[in-house]
C-alpha cells in the first residue's frame, strides 16, 4: 500500500507514537509519505529519521506567522498552481467560499493554497492516515478536491475531541463523519465520544498507541528506599498536571530528604513550573530537563524508581489520550502513579500495576508516593504487572500488525488478493 501521513509536525522528540507507526509500516514493506503543516527541529531527532530517511518522505506546508509574507508568498504560490493545476485552482476558489461548515479552518483560502501545494501532480496513494481530527478534516477537502481518492483514517488522540470541539463546535466533525472510511480513537473512552457525536459505530475501532518492548524491555529494581527517583515524561502544559506532583513531592522532602524528581519534557508552562520549583525550595531536588532522545529517555527511566502523570482537564476543557510515556515505563517495569481521567484507566489498574487517583489532589498524591517509597517490594510487583499489561494490549509490533490488517480490509479485494 502507499500510504500518506497527514500529521501537525514531524519530526517530533515528542510523538514516538507516531514516528513508531511510520517506521513499522515500512518494515512490512509499504511505501510512507509525511504531509505536516510545520518541519520540527531537523537538528535533534530520533535515530530512525535518519536511518529510514524520513525527512527525504516528508513534505510541508508551512504557513508563514507574519500576515504579510503570508500573503505575498500564497500570490506565489497561487500563480504556480495557476500553472500548474488551473482546475485545482477554480476548485479552491470555490471551495473555500461555498463549504466552510465541511472543512473548520481548513476552508480559509490562505490556508488551502498552503495545503494543496504539496500534493500537486503525487503518485496515487491508497491510504490517507490522519493524525489528529483536524487533519482528517485536510483529507477531506483534498479528496473533494480531486487530489487524493485515498481512504481516510483518521486517528483521534483527546485534544481534537476535547478542547477543539469547544474551539470550532460540537459539529465540526459531522461532514467528517460521512466521508471518512475508519475513525481509530487510541481509547474506549474516546470511542464513546465519537458515537455519541452522531459517528457511525461501524465506522469506528479502537487502536491504541504503542512501545516497543524490545527499546523498552523490562528491568528488575534493587529493592531499597535509600534513595528513591521520581520521574514525569510530558509536555509542560497544564493538562499534563506537574504543578501538583511538584508540589506533592514538596510535601515529602523533609521525611525523605533524598527524594529526586526529574520532569522530562518542555512546554509554554516551564517558566511556570521553574518558579514554583524555587518557591518551594525544591532546587535540589526537581529537574526540568527539556526534551530527550528516545534513548536517553530509556536510560533515565531505568535510573529512576517511581512514574508520575497527574493528568487534568485543563480549564479550557482540554483532555488526554493515554500517555505513551506511561505506556514506556510501565514496558521498563515501573510502577506508576496517575489520575482518573480520560483513558488512562484503560491502561492502568489500580491497585495492581500502579495507583490511580483523583486530579489535582495532592495530598493523596504525596501519600501514594511515599506508599511505593517503603515499600520496594510492592514497586517491583506493580512494575512486572505493568509489563505484563503492556506487552500484552500496548506493544507496537502487535499494534502495527493490526493496523495494516485494518488499512488492508479497506482495500478492493482484488488489492488483498
Amino acid at each position: 500500500m502507499r500510504i500518506a501521513f497527514i500529521v501537525d509536525q514531524f519530526p517530533s522528540l515528542s510523538e514516538t507514537f507516531i514516528l513508531n507507526q511510520i517506521t513499522g509500516l515500512i518494515d512490512r514493506g509499504h511505501e510512507v509519505d509525511i504531509y505536516c503543516d510545520r518541519l520540527g527541529n531537523t537538528t535533534t531527532t530520533h535515530p530512525e529519521i535518519q536511518q529510514y530517511n524520513l525527512l527525504e518522505r516528508t513534505y510541508n506546508a508551512a504557513i508563514p506567522t507574519n500576515f504579510i509574507v503570508r500573503v505575498i508568498k500564497a500570490v506565489l504560490l497561487f500563480s504556480l498552481i495557476f500553472f500548474k493545476a488551473p482546475k485545482i485552482l477554480l476548485q479552491v476558489l470555490n471551495f473555500t467560499k461555498c463549504n466552510r461548515s465541511h472543512y473548520g479552518e481548513q476552508a480559509n483560502f490562505l490556508n488551502t493554497i498552503y495545503l494543496v501545494i504539496p500534493w500537486l501532480n503525487k503518485t496515487p496513494y491508497d491510504i490517507l492516515l490522519c493524525h489528529y481530527g483536524r487533519n482528517g478534516l485536510k483529507a477531506t477537502l483534498l479528496k473533494d478536491l480531486g487530489l487524493t481518492n485515498g481512504k481516510i483514517v483518521v486517528i483521534f488522540h483527546g485534544y481534537d475531541i476535547s478542547l477543539y470541539l469547544k474551539m470550532y463546535g460540537y459539529d465540526i466533525y459531522d461532514y467528517l463523519f460521512k466521508q471518512v472510511d475508519l475513525l481509530q480513537p487510541i481509547s474506549q473512552h474516546w470511542q464513546q465520544k465519537l458515537i455519541s457525536l452522531g459517528c457511525n459505530p461501524k465506522k469506528v475501532i479502537v487502536h491504541h498507541m504503542g512501545v516497543d518492548c524490545q527499546k523498552f524491555n523490562y528491568i528488575a529494581k534493587q529493592l531499597n528506599s535509600a534513595s528513591i527517583h521520581l520521574v514525569s515524561i510530558a509536555r509542560l502544559v497544564e493538562k499534563k498536571g506537574l504543578q501538583y506532583s511538584i508540589q506533592a513531592v514538596a510535601k515529602l522532602i523533609e521525611r525523605h530528604p533524598q527524594l529526586k524528581y526529574q520532569i522530562i519534557g518542555d512546554g509554554v508552562l516551564r517558566e511556570n513550573l521553574q518558579q514554583l520549583i524555587e518557591q518551594l525550595n525544591l532546587s535540589n531536588h526537581v529537574e526540568l530537563l527539556g526534551w530527550r532522545k528516545q534513548q536517553e529517555v530509556s536510560r533515565i527511566i531505568e535510573e529512576s524508581d517511581i512514574v508520575i502523570a497527574p493528568s487534568v482537564t485543563g480549564s479550557d476543557g482540554d483532555c488526554e489520550g493515554i500517555p505513551v510515556s506511561l505506556m514506556e515505563s510501565m514496558a521498563k517495569g515501573l510502577p506508576v502513579i496517575s489520575t482518573y481521567h480520560s483513558g488512562i484507566p484503560e491502561l492502568i489498574e489500580d491497585g495492581v500495576s500502579g495507583y490511580l487517583l483523583a486530579e489535582k489532589d495532592v495530598d493523596n498524591l504525596a501519600h501514594k508516593i511515599e506508599q511505593l517509597i517503603i515499600n520496594p517490594e510492592l514497586r517491583q510487583k506493580m512494575g512486572l504487572a505493568g509489563r505484563n499489561k503492556v506487552k500484552s494490549d500496548y506493544n507496537i509490533e502487535v499494534l502495527n500488525d493490526r493496523l495494516v490488517q485494518n488499512l488492508q480490509r479497506l482495500m478492493p479485494t482484488t488489492a488483498n488478493s
